[in-house]
């Protein structure tokens, strides 16, 4: 009996020990499978890249081979572009590549451990920086818009988001139908081509923008990248000729310079992202060219307004000439003082000339007039006598122009671009109390000078302007 109760009771405990044990294997399993230092709360991020045991502040392989640093960017924004301050804003994507055998660490399946900005100050990481730049920021918001990626081999990405204002010389010779190419050029700042390589990840392709880039005063052609070498000659120091202290904006150079005065000479890896602009002319054609050209058809309406309408064509060529100014005035406000002519001054000018000559063309038109108004006051002195008329100044004139070659030309020449007209002096003659208040009318034919100035200017200045645009946008177009 005994026996009875010890056998059920050994069997139920075996049971009970083999289903804890099975329990056991498999946390076990389970324990072995995730055995990733990366996935498991373990030690600090210093301690798994054994960062306290090796010296950061000095580029990896010191000593030994330059460390080759790929360099990519993702352009996200073109913010400005200024002809005055000669410069450009542009927000980017820069991510290098390098390998950092020190910060290699033991990983079975993760491929990378990824860290912000703190870890960054903490290891070595290229010293890159914008050449020509103004001015330039890492975006912190929310937090520093800096990532690490750490690879088990060794091998780190570093990116960061950041805006840079840089310097674009323009040549602004063809404004507004220019083209112009501005370009952005990193560099190292400490490492010359024997410590640090720096080189496009993968060439044209390291570049990419974003379809959705646009500017509204210009069209962006292309982007592509270039390396290139820049020399310094601030790399050594010798003698007196040599600053107290190195410094980079000390005879810096981009092209080899032969002189024993710094020894030896540096050689600095520069990339450059290059991009081409053409400027829209639509703007420049509605608020500067058509409204000068505007205005230099409005001051030929002045040629078909009479010539004795003084307050009417006077103010006319006034309202233009200051219009013009104006114009001229606004464009040159928003562009930088440069030294030479721009193809938009040479329109304006132009037709500021043309706008000024309408009005010295009615000067002459005046003057000549004024000189035939004497002679027809001297003709008039000459008209035949009206003896026996009580009151000689009743009488009165009218005057008709007729052309020439309806009553003959009676051999009279043509001289110095004057066309002589024939013009019908009517003399309406009233006679007095004594005559029985009979008028009478005789008729006299005199010769008056005309001056056709103002209808040659309608074919000259039209011609003439018409022919300026056609060359004018034939070369800059």
């Amino acid at each position: 009996m005994h026996t009875d109760v010890v056998l059920p009771f050994l069997l139920a405990w075996m049971t009970a020990a083999s289903g804890t044990l099975q329990r056991c294997r498999n946390v076990s399993f389970i324990f072995k499978r995730s055995l990733d230092v990366t996935k498991v709360w373990g030690p600090k991020s210093e301690q798994l890249l054994k960062i306290d045991n090796h010296d950061f502040t000095m580029r990896p392989g010191f000593g030994g081979p330059a460390v080759p640093v790929g360099v990519d960017v993702q352009v996200e924004s073109l913010d400005a572009i200024s002809e005055v301050d000669m410069d450009f804003t542009m927000t980017l994507y820069l991510r290098h590549y390098w390998k950092d055998e020190r910060l290699a660490f033991k990983s079975n399946t993760n491929l990378s451990m990824t860290f912000d900005g703190r870890l960054v100050k903490k290891i070595w990481v290229p010293d890159m920086f914008f050449v020509h730049s103004k001015k330039s920021f890492t975006h912190d918001t929310t937090t520093e818009n800096v990532m690490l990626r750490v690879f088990p081999d060794g091998k780190v990405l570093y990116s960061l988001r950041v805006t840079v204002t840089s310097m674009c010389s323009m040549d602004l010779s063809r404004f507004p139908l220019d083209t112009q190419t501005c370009s952005l050029e990193i560099e190292s700042y400490a490492y010359t081509d024997d410590d640090l390589m720096l080189y496009w990840k993968e060439g044209n392709r390291s570049l990419s923008t974003d379809d959705r880039i646009s500017l509204s005063q210009f069209l962006i052609q292309k982007f592509h990248t270039t390396t290139r070498l820049a020399f310094y000659s601030s790399t050594g120091q010798t003698g007196s000729a040599a600053p107290p202290f190195p410094s980079r904006a000390y005879g810096r150079y981009e092209s080899r310079v032969t002189s024993d005065l710094f020894s030896p000479p540096g050689w600095y890896n520069r990339l450059y992202i290059t991009f081409t602009l053409r400027r829209h002319v639509f703007f420049f054609l509605l608020q500067t060219y058509f409204p000068a050209t505007l205005m230099v058809m409005l001051s030929w309406v002045s040629f078909w307004i009479d010539r004795r309408a003084v307050p009417a064509r006077v103010p006319l060529g006034i309202t233009t000439v200051l219009t013009m100014s104006t114009i001229i005035t606004g464009v040159n406000a928003s562009m930088p003082r440069v030294s030479y002519i721009k193809a938009v001054d040479i329109y304006l000018w132009v037709s500021f000339v043309f706008v000024f000559l309408s009005v010295i063309e009615y000067a002459a038109v005046n003057y000549l007039s004024t000189l035939q108004e004497r002679k027809e006051r001297m003709l008039r002195e000459r008209l035949p006598c009206t003896c026996g008329l009580a009151h000689p100044g009743m009488m009165s004139a009218s005057y008709s122009e007729v052309e020439a070659n309806a009553t003959g030309n009676y051999g009279l020449p043509e001289s110095n671009g004057v066309k002589r007209e024939r013009m019908l002096v009517q003399l309406a003659m009233e006679s007095d109390q004594v005559t029985g208040h009979v008028g009478s009318s005789a008729y006299s034919n005199v010769w008056i000078d005309t001056h056709v100035i103002d209808k040659y200017s309608r074919v000259l200045f039209p011609g003439s302007y018409v022919l300026f645009n056609i060359i004018y946008w034939s070369i800059y177009s």
